[in-house]
């Protein structure tokens, strides 16, 4: 007998964690590799705030409207004021949100030491929402900064009183008083934030310094850096460091021009180690300034040798290797803090997104915190870094001053490989030309939802989208946003249609989902509950709190590096499975392979694991991988093959049935007993008693009325419902065949083609046999229904694919194996983001056991590829009706076709050949060609 335990959704969520712990010990001795080189000149950086959302400080506070407005109080810094409680809160379509005027006020102390003067000391800002005033002792530091998303700083030195207490006071405007700046940040699809978001500090320099190292290298080990100082030195040496101690080279020494405060230092290194995104190599640049033989400031600046080139009507090359993006776009974001984040929370974003397979992220809709790309520099993730501007943009002169920052800011980033103008019409084409000025790498820039650039980045494009550029054109096709994740459309339904023509299309350079999480929002205004502004931001992967969706998995294991290609287990199976490496830079053997052999059976239950040689495949080449399985495999039900990446990460586990339904079922469906069937008759209804069982049909059209044991009556009735099809059940026939009860209805070609047949063993068991014709060629179900009321389900453990639920078009991610589900009401992207989903559709069904509160009965089927239906999800729908998912009559059903899903920007037939309605054909009605559905139900409670 087969026994499902629950115990499979356990440990899946318990492989998940060992491989999140596995990164973060990676990522963490990734990141502390290059500790601070101990230098005497060096850069002092003084925090005034705290260093993100998880190390605060309190600052004055007064807030001008809204939540807990005008009164002097204390204040989380950095922060976004709405978090703390203060002020309104806005999503970017808000009508009143550009007009607000709400202002925030802040007040903080700090002590200057009298060892400071003579020196220069800045005051920096990483970022502050949206316009900053700031003055130190009651004396302005500077002009008004404007743009939210930008790291700006003012010289203080002749503000201070040293040795002495200082008051900062900064007046923060949330809307800009430059109408470009709400243009581009504040009239947009996503949250509106007010405050000083990311941290504050001073830095403390000598008073010759460099202000700053703009770095260049290729991989073939041709250096750049661009040096500028506040005053010119007499002399610079550049050292690059490989590890903590061990040095890169030989120094570099240079006279200075003293006729400028900048100097180019240029220079070969033999055989660097490269920096990409499944490799990221880093080095250290530390340079130092002189004068009269004394160290006047020292800087230490991290990179990575890489080349970033664009060959047009071919693709995008990193290190001469042509690449695609498996990308995903990302908002700064989380419900407790908004776009306040930290570095835990970078690590912990930039986790997620690996552990999809994907190997890219778009900077949505600005730039990001610094310790993200520093994450994403270590662990190695290719990023398209955007100045901000949705549908509105910059002004030229507001827009140059701030990419400028941005640049500044960003540029020895070795994982930002392309610059992003801003987004969907909110590009400014005069700013052009200043990324071209303004970046030493001379990066690619795009213009998302345009094509320019030689980049056709167009926005949701249907699946066979055929005139324009997309398939009959010559440019580089990467849409910036390709599949859309409201709710549960999108991201992995398509996406496999989507990336295989892609992957196999040479000017295809891949392309970036929408988006990373849910962005809910903590309302400090409704009892701290999650709101994603109606429908607006739930179109995560993931949710708000990093609830994984099933599209989690689809995912990963269609943007596997290694893939498998699909193979059915048979009697002649020798242990090869095909693979296609799709990494760009690493051979398979680095990878390690690993499988499991698994029996689901009380009496014999047992599993048997090992390893497999890693493969010696080449980066976009195919081959085979050799599993070493044991003389007696075909004695277990399923067998797991798993692979993990160099540094141990998981790609993904796959899963290959051995034993069919028939198999499995043979061994739990008992047919042979001693117990009496009895039988009676009223009007047109026979009731069956068997064992503790009384089954009730309807002789005229066969449906199942009612069933009940020992403990009570089972809801399940009504059925079958034939679903698309029609139940045309007629002239029933009741006879024994042998020590078993038949009830079967008869083929007529015109009348009743569709035959059913129950069949009552003496054992108590019941079988149920459909033959049947789908109702047209194009069809979005085909399969039966029963009734059974909701509010009866407890729980369902099942055989099949698990454990998140599926559609046509997002069939991949899960796993064959023993799932156990307990009734949940969820409707994805919504409160409280519990998955996986109860309701919905399961495929590869084998059987299951069906729980009430009170009672419980099972169901076997000897069909391979049947999906069990659960119910009827709630969903909302969007405004132009796309994402509407459909579902057959009835309560639980049993199909053999499913419909497909779509999205808020797709309608399910636009993504792909899987989006498609199920397709059958049988015009004369012939029975050989006919549906079959074959079920056993137990409804015994002995």
């Amino acid at each position: 007998m087969i026994v499902f335990f629950a115990t499979k959704t356990q440990r899946h969520k318990a492989a998940q964690r060992n491989s999140f712990v596995n990164l973060c010990v990676l990522c963490v001795s990734v990141v502390l590799f290059f500790p601070l080189f101990s230098f005497s000149q060096q850069t002092q950086k003084i925090y005034l705030s705290g260093t993100g959302s998880d190390q605060t400080v309190q600052w004055d506070f007064f807030c001008t409207g809204g939540m807990n407005a005008n009164k002097w109080t204390k204040i989380a810094v950095p922060s976004c004021w709405e978090l703390q409680g203060f002020g309104k809160y806005d999503y970017g379509f808000a009508k009143d949100s550009v007009r607000g005027k709400e202002k925030g006020l802040y007040k903080h102390r700090f002590n200057a030491p009298a060892n400071w003067k003579g020196k220069v000391i800045n005051i920096v800002f990483e970022g502050v929402m949206t316009d900053a005033e700031v003055k130190v002792n009651g004396k302005s530091a500077g002009a008004i900064h404007q743009g939210a998303f930008y790291a700006f700083k003012y010289d203080i030195s002749k503000l201070l009183n040293y040795g002495k207490e200082n008051t900062l006071e900064v007046t923060v405007a949330k809307h800009s008083a430059n109408q470009s700046v709400n243009e581009a940040e504040r009239k947009a699809d996503f949250w509106i934030f007010g405050g000083i978001f990311r941290p504050v500090w001073l830095e403390v320099l000598p008073t010759v310094h460099i202000e700053q190292v703009a770095i260049d290298a290729k991989v073939n080990g041709n250096f750049t850096a661009k040096i500028q100082t506040n005053a010119a030195p007499e002399s610079v040496t550049l050292q690059l460091y490989s590890s903590l101690t061990e040095k890169f080279g030989n120094p570099i020494a240079m006279q200075w021009d003293k006729a400028s405060n900048g100097i180019t230092v240029k220079n070969q290194f033999a055989s660097p180690k490269q920096w990409n995104a499944e490799a990221p190599i880093l080095y250290k640049a530390v340079i130092t300034i002189y004068k009269n033989g004394k160290e006047l400031h020292t800087v230490t600046k991290q990179f990575g040798f890489r080349t970033v080139e664009v060959k047009q009507r071919d693709g995008i090359y990193v290190n001469g290797v042509k690449v695609k993006m498996k990308g995903v776009n990302r908002h700064a974001f989380r419900p407790e803090t908004g776009r306040t984040t930290s570095k835990q929370i970078s690590i912990e974003d930039v986790l997620l997104i690996k552990e999809m397979n994907m190997n890219a992220v778009r900077m949505s809709h600005y730039p990001p915190d610094d310790h993200f790309l520093d994450v994403c520099d270590s662990l190695g993730l290719f990023v398209m870094d955007e100045l901000a501007g949705w549908h509105g943009n910059y002004d030229e002169t507001t827009g140059k001053k701030l990419l400028k920052e941005m640049i500044d800011h960003d540029v020895n980033h070795p994982s930002i490989i392309i610059w992003a103008n801003g987004n969907e019409g909110g590009h400014n084409f005069a700013l052009d030309k200043y990324f071209t000025e303004f970046d030493i790498q001379q990066r690619p820039v795009v213009h998302p939802w345009q094509l320019f650039g030689g980049f056709d980045t167009q926005h949701y494009r249907e699946y066979n989208y055929g005139i324009g550029n997309y398939e009959n054109g010559k440019d580089i096709v990467m849409p910036t946003e390709f599949l859309h994740g409201q709710f549960d459309g999108g991201h992995g339904a398509g996406i496999e249609d989507y990336w295989e023509k892609m992957w196999h299309n040479p000017l295809s350079a891949g392309g970036f989902l929408w988006d990373f999480a849910d962005n809910a929002v903590v309302r400090k205004d409704k009892n701290d509950s999650l709101d994603t502004d109606k429908h607006r931001a739930a179109d995560g992967i993931v949710g708000p709190h990093h609830e994984k969706e099933a599209s989690f998995y689809t995912i990963k294991e269609v943007w596997s590096p290694v893939f498998f290609e699909r193979r059915e287990i048979a009697e002649g199976f020798d242990g090869k499975l095909n693979i296609e490496n799709r990494y760009h830079y690493t051979n398979t053997k680095e990878c390690s392979f690993s499988w499991k052999l698994k029996r689901f059976d009380v009496t014999t239950s047992k599993e048997t694991e090992g390893k497999a040689t890693a493969p010696d495949i080449q980066p976009g080449a195919k081959g085979t991988v050799q599993i070493p399985l044991p003389a007696d495999w075909k004695n277990y039900d399923v067998l797991y093959v798993t692979v993990k990446d160099r540094y141990q990460k998981e790609l993904f586990t796959w899963s290959f049935p051995i034993s069919s339904p028939a198999t499995t079922g043979a061994r739990m469906i008992v047919k042979e007993g001693n117990n009496p069937i009895n039988t009676s008759e009223k009007d047109s209804l026979l009731t069956v008693a068997v064992k503790d069982v009384a089954v009730v049909l309807n002789k005229n059209n066969g449906l199942l009325v009612s069933v009940k044991n020992s403990k009570g009556e089972l809801p399940f009735n009504n059925g079958p419902v034939l679903q698309d099809g029609v139940n045309n059940f007629k002239s029933f026939k009741q006879y024994k065949e042998g020590n078993n009860l038949v009830l079967e209805s008869s083929f007529n070609q015109k009348e009743s083609y569709n035959t059913l047949k129950w069949t009552i063993y003496p054992s108590g068991w019941v079988q149920l046999q459909v033959n049947y014709f789908p109702a047209a060629y194009f069809t979005n179900f085909a399969g039966i229904n029963f009734s059974f009321p909701e509010k009866e389900i407890q729980s369902v453990t099942y055989m099949g694919d698990g454990p998140y639920r599926v559609w046509k078009n997002r069939l991949k991610g899960n796993q064959f194996g023993v799932w156990s589900k307990t009734y949940n009401n969820t409707e994805t992207g919504e409160a409280p983001w519990i998955y996986p989903e109860f309701k919905g559709y399961h495929s590869n069904f084998y059987g299951g056991h069906f729980f009430t509160k009170t009672n419980r009965f099972t169901v076997v089927t000897e069909n391979e590829g049947l999906f069990l239906r659960l119910f009827t999800p709630a969903w909302k729908t969007d405004q132009w009706h796309n994402y509407e998912p459909l579902f057959p009559t009835g309560d639980i059903s049993f199909m053999q076709g499913i419909s497909s899903i779509g999205s808020k920007t797709q309608r399910n037939e636009t993504t792909g050949p899987m989006g498609s309605k199920n397709i059958f054909y049988d015009y004369e009605k012939d029975p050989s060609r006919a549906l079959h559905i074959n079920l056993y139900f137990n409804f015994s409670a002995q």
